[in-house]
C-alpha cells in the first residue's frame, strides 16, 4: 500500500486512479477536438489547454471519490462500477458548468461538457474492464508470509480470502509446537533457513501473528528478515492498515502508546480545520435556511410538539454540550429513558422518517461547529446516558472523546448506523483510527464520501 499523509491506499486503487486521470485529460481533449471540427475553428496548442484539461480530470476524479467509485463493492462488480461512473461523471459536469455560469467565464462549453461526459464514461468503463482483470491477479498484490498459525493466522486468511484484498499470503509457518488452526502451516522446525525460505517465495512482507508473544518472538529471525529489505509488520498494526480501524480485540496500551499516530504535530492542522469550520459552518447555515425553516414547518404539521430539540451531547475531552437537531421523532419518544435507535423505529413520525433518511436533521448542528462545540469531522457524539454505559463495556472508549465530535466521520461512511453495544465496538473501531490518524487529507476524503453516504442512503436510520 501507499500512504499518503498517514492514510493507506491500495497500489492498485493509486493505478487504476492516475489512468482515470490521463483518460480524463484525454476525454476532454477529444471534446475540444470534436467541436473545434464541426464549428471550423483552429484548437490551438495543446499546451495552452492543459490547464482546463486538469481542472476537469481533478472536478470529475472527486466525484469519483465522493460517490465510491474507488470502493471495495465498484472494485468487484463492473455493473455497480459503471452506475456510480455515470452518477459521478455527471455531478462533476453539473459543477463545473454551475461555476462557470456562476463565474460568467467560457472555460467550460455545454457543448463541450456533453461530449466530455460521453467520452469520459465510456474511457473509464473500458479502462476497468481492461485493468480489471489485473487487479484481482497476484501480480498487483503484496506476497505475504504469516508466522504463526492460530486464530490471529486464521484472520488473516479470512482477510486475504476477499476479493478487494490487496495481499495474498503464500504461506504459514507455525512457530509453536501446538496443534495449528492453520492446517497448511508449515512447522519452523521444518525450515532450516527461514530468511532463505522468504527469499524463494518472494515474499514483500512477514506479519506476525503469534497468539502468545512472551518468550516466543523469533527476534534472530526477524532481524534477520528485516535486514534483507523485506517489511515485517506486527499483527495490530497489520490489521490497522488492511482494515482502515483499530482492532479492538488484539491491541494493547503498549501498542496505541508506541504506535505511529496521536502526533502532537497537529497545531498548524487545528488551525487549518477551526478555520474551515467557520466558514463552511457559516455559508452552510446561510444557504440550508430556507430549507431547514421549510422543515421544521412540516415537521411542525405533520405532529404535535417543537420543531427543533435540544439534547445533551459528550464532546471534546468529555466536556457535556448540547446539540440542535430538527425533531424527527414523538414528543414522547423517551418517557421510559433514553433508548437506542432501531431499525423501522416506530417512534419516528412520517416526515422525520425522511429527514433522517437524507440526512436533513442534521443541518442545524452547523450551529454547533460555528460555535467550536463540534467539527465537520469527527466522531459521532454520544449521550452522557450511553457514553458512561458504553465506557464500563468497551476499552479505549475514552479515547475518542480526544478529538471534537463531528457532523460526519470516520466510522459514519464505514459502518452501517449503529444501535447496540456491538455496532458502538465496531465503530470505535474506526473512531480510533481516525483520532490515531487524523490529516486534512483524510478530512478531505471523509467529506467527499459523505455524498455516497447522503445520495444512497447508507446507514440512515
Amino acid at each position: 500500500m501507499i500512504r499518503l499523509f498517514k492514510h493507506y491506499i491500495p497500489h492498485a486503487v493509486a493505478l487504476l486512479w492516475l489512468v482515470d486521470m490521463l483518460l480524463l485529460v484525454g476525454a476532454n481533449e477529444l471534446s475540444w477536438r470534436l467541436r473545434a471540427d464541426q464549428i471550423g475553428m483552429d484548437p490551438g496548442d495543446l499546451a495552452t489547454r492543459l490547464a482546463l484539461h486538469g481542472g476537469f480530470a481533478l472536478v470529475i476524479s472527486l466525484s469519483m471519490v465522493a460517490v465510491g467509485v474507488y470502493g471495495a463493492d465498484a472494485l468487484r462488480s463492473m455493473r455497480f462500477a459503471a452506475a456510480r461512473l455515470l452518477v459521478a461523471v455527471s455531478l462533476g459536469v453539473i459543477a463545473l458548468a454551475f461555476v462557470d455560469f456562476i463565474f460568467a467565464a467560457q472555460n467550460f462549453w455545454r457543448s463541450t461538457l456533453a461530449y466530455a461526459m460521453g467520452f469520459a464514461v465510456v474511457l473509464l468503463v473500458a479502462n476497468r474492464l481492461v485493468l480489471g482483470g489485473f487487479l484481482g491477479t497476484s501480480a498487483f498484490r503484496r506476497r505475504v508470509l504469516v508466522l504463526g498459525a492460530g486464530q490471529r493466522a486464521q484472520r488473516l486468511r479470512d482477510l486475504a480470502e476477499r476479493r478487494e484484498s490487496g495481499f495474498v499470503i503464500v504461506g504459514y509457518v507455525a512457530m509453536s509446537d501446538g496443534t495449528p488452526v492453520v492446517e497448511e502451516a508449515i512447522s519452523r522446525a521444518a525450515i532450516n533457513n527461514l530468511t532463505r525460505f522468504v527469499d524463494n517465495l518472494g515474499v514483500t512482507e512477514v506479519v506476525l501473528a503469534l497468539e502468545e508473544r512472551r518468550n516466543a518472538l523469533p527476534l534472530k529471525d526477524l532481524l534477520r528478515i528485516k535486514t534483507t529489505g523485506v517489511h515485517v509488520n506486527e499483527f495490530s498494526s497489520f490489521l490497522e492498515r488492511e482494515t482502515g480501524r483499530v482492532d479492538l480485540d488484539t491491541v494493547n496500551p503498549s501498542w496505541l502508546i508506541f504506535s505511529d499516530g496521536f502526533s502532537s504535530g497537529r497545531a498548524i492542522s487545528s488551525v487549518a480545520k477551526r478555520l474551515f469550520d467557520i466558514v463552511v459552518s457559516g455559508v452552510a447555515l446561510c444557504l440550508t435556511a430556507p430549507v431547514i425553516l421549510l422543515f421544521a414547518l412540516l415537521v411542525k404539521i405533520d405532529s404535535r410538539g417543537p420543531a427543533f430539540y435540544r439534547q445533551q451531547r459528550v464532546g471534546l475531552f468529555g466536556e457535556p454540550f448540547d446539540v440542535i437537531k430538527l425533531r424527527s421523532m414523538r414528543t414522547d419518544a423517551e418517557v421510559a429513558g433514553a433508548q437506542w435507535a432501531s431499525k423501522d423505529d416506530p417512534r419516528v413520525t412520517r416526515i422525520g422518517r425522511f429527514i433522517r433518511k437524507v440526512r436533513i436533521d442534521e443541518l442545524p448542528q452547523s450551529w454547533s461547529v460555528l460555535k467550536g462545540e463540534m467539527s465537520f469531522v469527527g466522531p459521532r457524539p454520544e449521550r452522557p446516558q450511553f457514553v458512561s454505559e458504553l465506557e464500563e463495556q468497551l476499552p479505549y472508549y475514552a479515547e475518542r472523546h480526544m478529538v471534537k465530535p463531528g457532523i460526519t466521520g470516520w466510522a459514519q461512511i464505514n459502518y452501517p448506523y449503529g444501535a447496540s453495544i456491538e455496532d458502538s465496538r465496531h465503530k470505535l473501531e474506526y473512531d480510533l483510527y481516525y483520532a490515531k490518524n487524523y490529516t486534512p487529507f483524510l478530512d478531505l476524503i471523509i467529506i467527499l464520501q459523505t455524498l455516497r453516504v447522503v445520495l444512497w442512503s447508507e446507514g440512515a436510520r
